[in-house]
């Protein structure tokens, strides 16, 4: 095997050469914690804050609505869970909102604060592009609402959902709108103003940045209840000492994916749609999950009738290719996607699902070599299934 291409960019892409040189005095060279009151410690501090200017300036935010955080999934659990006490502890609001094809640090949350905690929660569905009516949220809205939160993009399936339109409904009845928009960067707009966004996620190793470090974007006047406690870091809204290096690299990934996103979106939906083209024609039975234009530029997703995927993930990357079926953070799972089911997909149609997803490294060659190993491998597991 002398190819090594690298075809899953939702599940985690590698840190950019600007990324790790904005990190890499945070490890040795600019050591001390950033609540030390002497030199090392305001250097630290004077990172941290300038990292949190970037990321606000990329938001169009204030640096004040921006928290730092673990990762994606634990902005998605401070804003639900944080959401859900405040309101609690406030006697305003016992009722969420979310979609049925919410990443699991959403979807498993509300479930969790409905099934223990007594609070309502309302699953809208979404049709068979993986998308949801804006009507639907509109009738599900109640008085007691408490908070809306639906994905900006869906990572298995690429669809983008019509957030300002949504937001829009919500915020004609007062209510906080929530977006896991862990799939966004470098990709699309993270504009909150545009957007109307209240509040939002994002995970710094989606965009080209480090793993364990991630923002959870707060309106100014939102008040949450912190989810963990100990201390007084980031403004009392989230206790822990920052992981300062993590989070320079996160702000130099975020302004670097941002300041690349109008050529390489174009590249990327360029070789995607090749994809498009020439799967379906040369695998017969295949069909594009998700909205097909209405996607992430980069998401190229298929349903392959008659086989399980795992046979042709095994067989790509025999081949060199790294791909896969979907989330990552449910690749274990032998339960059909909640997504696909969600989207009106048969759970035995939904086992022959496959997910590429190219970045800055994919080539016009990358897509020529899929396009070359993918098809035969697809029609020799039909062969061998007896299809």
């Amino acid at each position: 095997m002398n190819r090594s291409i690298y075809l899953d960019h939702s599940a985690t892409t590698p840190v950019s050469e600007t990324a790790l040189a904005a990190m890499l005095p945070y490890f040795s060279e600019i050591y001390g914690n950033a609540s030390g009151i002497y030199a090392q410690g305001r250097r630290a501090k004077e990172g941290l804050e300038n990292a949190r200017l970037i990321v606000a300036d990329v938001l169009n935010a204030q640096p004040g609505e921006i928290i730092f955080t673990s990762c994606g999934s634990e902005s998605d659990n401070l804003v639900l869970r944080g959401a859900a006490w405040q309101a609690r502890r406030s006697g305003k609001g016992r009722h969420l909102i979310v979609s049925a094809i919410e990443h699991k640090a959403v979807l498993d949350t509300a479930h969790q604060l409905a099934d223990f905690f007594d609070f309502d929660l309302t699953v809208l569905p979404v049709d068979g592009q993986g998308l949801i009516d804006p009507d639907d949220l509109r009738a599900a809205l109640r008085a007691d609402t408490l908070l809306v939160s639906i994905m900006t993009a869906n990572n298995e399936i690429g669809t983008v959902q019509p957030i300002a339109e949504l937001t829009a409904i919500a915020r004609e009845h007062g209510i906080p709108f929530h977006s896991d928009a862990v799939q966004a960067p470098g990709h699309l707009s993270l504009d909150v103003e545009t957007s109307g966004l209240d509040a939002l996620a994002l995970s710094g190793h989606k965009f080209y940045g480090p793993k364990g470090v991630g923002v959870a974007y707060v309106r100014g006047g939102t008040t949450l209840m912190p989810m963990q406690t100990g201390g007084g870091h980031e403004r009392k809204r989230r206790a822990g000492t920052e992981n300062v290096a993590g989070i320079v690299g996160l702000a130099a990934a975020l302004a670097e994916a941002e300041t690349l996103r109008p050529a390489e979106s174009t590249r990327l939906a360029t070789l995607r749609n090749r994809l498009f083209d020439a799967i379906p024609a040369l695998v017969p039975d295949t069909r594009i999950s998700g909205h097909p234009q209405q996607r992430l530029s980069h998401h190229a997703s298929f349903l392959f009738a008659g086989i399980e995927i795992q046979g042709v993930l095994m067989g790509l990357d025999m081949v060199g290719i790294a791909a896969s079926s979907g989330s990552a953070c449910t690749s274990a799972a032998q339960a059909p996607s909640h997504i696909l089911v969600a989207a009106g997909i048969d759970p035995i149609a939904a086992a022959g699902h496959l997910r590429l997803t190219l970045g800055r490294s994919t080539t016009d060659e990358d897509i020529d070599y899929v396009l070359e190993t993918l098809p035969p491998l697809v029609h020799r597991l039909r062969q061998f299934s007896g299809r």
